[in-house]
């Protein structure tokens, strides 16, 4: 029996329709789609290892890896890819301080473990209790957090050479106004490309290691080590890794004109993958994975949600880690052009926080929501730091534990006292939704509740 029913006739898409999940294109086109999947996913994929040292080609390997786990854990229901994740960047630096690339191998390991862990529960009991956990304000505060805690990095690379990562920026900016369709959506790759370009004619990039690399030949491998006290760098990432799983299986539904709640049985599934595939990429030495907004854009402009798409898209990506000029090729790239490219991204995981707000409608209004943004943002950007015992916990994990604390907290204490019911604590700016944040807390598109 056919995992994929074929679509009409395989190379036509009428108006109106879309590829299901569990349909294909004939495979000519199929493999064209999945090649432009791993264009799509290849400029956020490849600055994550570059950025922290990682071998390119490791990671490209557990992307590709992670992204067949995903298929099957998920029975090819949910089309997905998993790329590198921008959630791990700073606990990866800050572990890398102080226990080396492997120490922080280790804690992509603890995260992995424990979003599967989590996946495992939700898929016994329901998802209901995450959106308890952490509402859109919760949420959105974290996502924001770790977005702006990045920042000083950004300049450190864009210090060293400004002229370049100019260039890059300049070049991402333009093509998003430039350019339609997947050229546009490409902006990050281009402005990498552009910013290459650059730094080339400038005399900084030095390509004698693609020469000395081999076609062909095995990825490099790093085994994991263990320390206890990077565990509270790196859980904050499990909250923003869950929201981010369960933001992509909404979306899907939506897309592929289900309800918003229909592919809500596989939740629990997503989790999971996510998380075997973070465990595996940790244990050789890879980047821990998300699922790819990148990935839905193309999906969105091709009409096309096979899962055989993805399938191209995992198998091509193990194949690209085997070329080792491939990966030398990709570590040439300079410091400034990273810094540009950081520069913008960085930015825009900070606006994608203020984003979940916007859209759910989160009134700001309210004092409790305010003081849960304000206090875990500035904890957040200025890096607070704090050491209990052998742990240190630095502004990810302390900003996302007050956002917790502050929120809960303060709802808890006020339903006692009834402080922040009256109209006296809503002369902010008026209410931006209808009811309390905390009456309804949901990742349902707030239009549709």
């Amino acid at each position: 029996m056919s995992l994929w029913s074929l679509h009409g006739d395989g190379y036509r898409i009428q108006p109106g329709q879309v590829v299901a999940p569990g349909e294909r294109l004939a495979w000519p086109p199929t493999i064209g789609i999945g090649m432009q999947h791993v264009v799509a996913m290849f400029g956020a994929t490849f600055l994550v290892p570059l950025i922290t040292g990682f071998p390119p080609s490791t990671t490209l390997l557990f992307s590709g890896l992670g992204t067949m786990i995903f298929l099957l854990v998920t029975r090819n229901r949910i089309p997905s890819y998993l790329g590198s994740s921008f959630a791990f960047l700073a606990p990866i630096a800050a572990a890398q301080g102080m226990h080396g690339p492997a120490g922080a191998l280790g804690g992509v390991v603890m995260a992995g473990v424990t979003l599967a862990l989590v996946g495992a529960l939700v898929q016994a009991i329901g998802h209901a209790w995450i959106s308890a956990l952490m509402p859109p304000m919760v949420t959105g505060a974290i996502v924001a957090l770790i977005g702006l805690n990045l920042a000083p990095t950004a300049w450190d690379s864009v210090e060293k050479a400004p002229v370049t990562a100019l260039a890059t920026i300049v070049g991402i900016v333009l093509c998003t106004v430039l350019f339609r369709g997947l050229l546009g959506r490409l902006s990050i790759l281009v402005g990498v490309l552009v910013g290459y370009a650059v730094a080339a004619f400038r005399g900084e990039v030095d390509f004698a290691a693609i020469g000395a690399a081999d076609w062909v030949g095995a990825p490099a491998l790093m085994a994991p080590q263990f320390h206890w006290n990077v565990v509270g760098l790196f859980l904050p990432v499990v909250l923003v890794l869950v929201a981010e799983n369960i933001g992509h299986v909404k979306s899907v539904a939506q897309m592929t004109e289900l309800s918003a709640d229909a592919l809500d049985p596989l939740i629990g599934r997503t989790l999971l993958s996510d998380g075997l595939a973070t465990t595996l990429a940790g244990l050789g030495g890879g980047s821990g994975t998300t699922t790819y907004a990148e990935n839905i854009g193309v999906m969105a402009a091709t009409k096309v949600y096979s899962t055989a798409a993805y399938w191209v898209a995992g198998l091509t990506a193990v194949v690209l880690a085997f070329l080792p000029k491939f990966g030398a090729a990709i570590q040439t790239v300079p410091v400034g052009v990273l810094g540009g490219a950081a520069t913008v991204l960085y930015g825009m995981i900070g606006v994608l926080g203020f984003r979940i707000w916007v859209e759910h409608r989160v009134d700001f209004s309210n004092p409790i929501n305010l003081t849960t943004g304000a206090v875990s943002l500035v904890i957040g950007i200025a890096n607070y730091k704090a050491t209990v015992g052998d742990f240190t916990f630095e502004g990810i994990a302390l900003g996302t534990a007050a956002a917790l604390v502050l929120y809960h907290g303060m709802n808890a204490i006020n339903s006692l006292t009834g402080a922040v019911s009256g109209e006296d604590h809503l002369q902010m700016g008026g209410s931006t939704n209808p009811a309390p944040e905390i009456s309804d807390p949901s990742w349902a598109d707030p239009v549709d509740r």
